[in-house]
């Protein structure tokens, strides 16, 4: 069976001022998740897995779906949706009142449980990542990933940053290959002598531009379903009561190397990063992919 890609693609953008999963960044309408899941499939996964809120799916699928479904038939893979609600959580718990938002990226990939049952990568929608970095992805999910065996792809920090703003980024501490631990940093800035976080907006702390850091493409087995599960509903019992609080992805993989439960390779990514993080990105967002048209990186447009 081959692998599959989980696109979280149900966030409500912010910071962006808007839904920036279905923002065209090309002259044919195309989004910038289409050119991630152009090159998955390219690479040799079999199945595009769109995580959405289920509100979204008609606009979602007017903008992006139809035109995602004649680009998988072309490779005889297939587009399916996933659906990622505040009310979708493990049995006995139900959302408080003042809960507006979903539960964040731990509870979307547990989201997808239903459609997903073969080893998959996970990306995020308003990321570019670099045909690279996905096959690197797929070699991994076709040879070594298994029930407790997983990996992270890296990136250089410094290849993974705004002029716009701050950024959120998962810092990874990594020995022989492995991840040790993983810190999600909020507000991580681009600098003068590489970057800086903070947690409190007011002091600052250096990063090197060489720090290795997730930008959320990580390759499972299907097996992290029932970890996710367990780990969410703990997370529950403690914080279900603060309408604010996210059970986020490197949370959920720091929970399994704390507990031995998992081993996770890191495998780094020269590739440099772009996405539209803030409505200021979106121009250079769409330099680069008309960019990369120009030296024949990619078709135009992507699907017939």
């Amino acid at each position: 069976m081959k692998p599959a890609l989980l696109v979280l693609a149900a966030g409500m953008g912010s910071r962006y001022g808007g839904l920036k999963q279905m923002d065209p960044i090309s002259p044919y309408g195309e989004t910038l998740l289409e050119f991630s899941v152009y090159d998955a499939l390219a690479a040799g996964f079999g199945k595009a897995v769109l995580l959405i809120k289920r509100e979204m799916e008609a606009d979602f699928e007017a903008a992006v779906g139809a035109r995602l479904r004649r680009l998988a038939a072309a490779s005889g893979a297939e587009v399916v949706y996933a659906y990622q609600e505040k009310d979708d959580l493990p049995e006995g718990f139900s959302a408080p009142a003042g809960r507006v938002k979903p539960w964040g990226t731990g509870q979307a990939l547990w989201a997808a449980r239903h459609v997903i049952d073969s080893p998959f990568a996970v990306i995020n929608a308003d990321d570019f990542y670099g045909k690279e970095a996905l096959n690197t992805a797929l070699r991994f999910l076709t040879s070594e990933a298994g029930p407790d065996a997983y990996a992270l792809v890296s990136y250089r920090l410094g290849n993974t940053l705004t002029e716009h703003g701050t950024v959120a980024r998962g810092v990874c501490e990594v020995r022989d290959g492995f991840l040790t631990g993983i810190t999600e940093r909020r507000r991580i800035a681009k600098t003068p002598d590489g970057a800086a976080f903070t947690e409190d907006g007011e002091t600052w702390a250096p990063l090197s531009p060489d720090t290795p850091v997730s930008m959320q493409l990580m390759a499972f087995h299907p097996a992290v379903f029932s970890h996710a599960g367990r780990y969410f509903t703990e997370y529950l019992t403690a914080h279900i009561a603060d309408p604010s609080r996210e059970y986020l992805l490197p949370g959920l993989l720091g929970e399994m190397l704390a507990r031995g439960e998992a081993a996770v390779r890191v495998l780094q990514s020269d590739e440099r990063w772009f996405g539209v993080t803030y409505a200021q990105d979106k121009p250079m967002v769409v330099e680069a992919i008309a960019r990369l048209r120009r030296d024949g990186i990619y078709p135009s447009p992507l699907a017939e």
